[in-house]
């Protein structure tokens, strides 16, 4: 108990001295909160999409891709709080926001229990070299935390990306499928043969790169792929 008392007075102090600041609001975080403040926390868009039920992003892959189900998290907009979080994951070495969103999303699909048999949980990958630069794949904890509450096996050495490409996100689905298709191997086919996968990955816009990841499986006798993200672009 005086051991609690103590930690907790030691991380006031701290935070005094180096306030740590609400990533959504920019206001200082207090005990308890953990990068978002309560206000910010709550105003968070989630979907509400589960694995029973249609919704928007299964529509995505309508036509394009064999797929059982389809869902994200959160909604991403170009202004926003959503924006922030992955901003900061990808690109300000802040690896544990995937760890706190991955958390709460597990614990919602396990409360859901929709997704009782998922085999492995596969994050989209990075090029090893894009991996240097960065540190970690921004998709990595997200996926684990997920895997742990649905208890399912998280792989990231099955899907492999093959080649360091540039930034794509103005490029259309069909010019980026055409650039891309050949740029995920599968590492160990003879696993994933009549299992049940999902992929993760940290933003669907057009839905191009999770199309081409779950191609790359498409010829593995018996398997089911299942979809899930951070977040998604709502269409207009």
């Amino acid at each position: 108990m005086i051991q609690n008392r103590i930690s907790n007075i030691l991380k006031d102090v701290t935070n005094v001295l180096l306030p740590i600041s609400c990533f959504g609001c920019n206001a200082r975080l207090y005990r308890g909160e953990v990068f978002l403040c309560t206000s910010c926390r709550h105003q968070l868009p989630l979907t509400e999409y589960n694995f029973n039920e249609e919704n928007a992003v299964d529509r995505i892959f309508y036509g394009r891709i064999n797929i059982k189900k389809a869902n994200s998290f959160l909604f991403f907009t170009e202004i926003g709080i959503v924006k922030n979080l992955i901003h900061f994951l990808k690109y300000k070495n802040q690896e544990s926001i995937g760890q706190f969103l991955g958390d709460w999303q597990g614990q919602i699909l396990k409360e859901q229990g929709h997704l009782t048999d998922i085999d492995f949980v596969i994050p989209v990958p990075l090029h090893r070299k894009k991996l240097r630069q960065r540190g970690y794949n921004q998709v990595a904890l997200f996926a684990k935390q997920i895997a742990l509450h649905i208890n399912a096996s998280y792989a990231d050495d099955i899907l492999i990306k093959t080649a360091n490409t540039k930034t794509q996100t103005k490029k259309n689905r069909l010019s980026r499928w055409h650039d891309n298709r050949s740029l995920y191997e599968i590492n160990n086919k003879q696993i994933l043969k009549n299992k049940n996968i999902l992929l993760v990955d940290d933003v669907i816009t057009t839905g191009a790169t999770m199309e081409i990841c779950a191609n790359t499986f498409k010829d593995i006798e018996g398997i089911t792929i299942y979809m899930s993200s951070m977040a998604v672009v709502p269409k207009a």
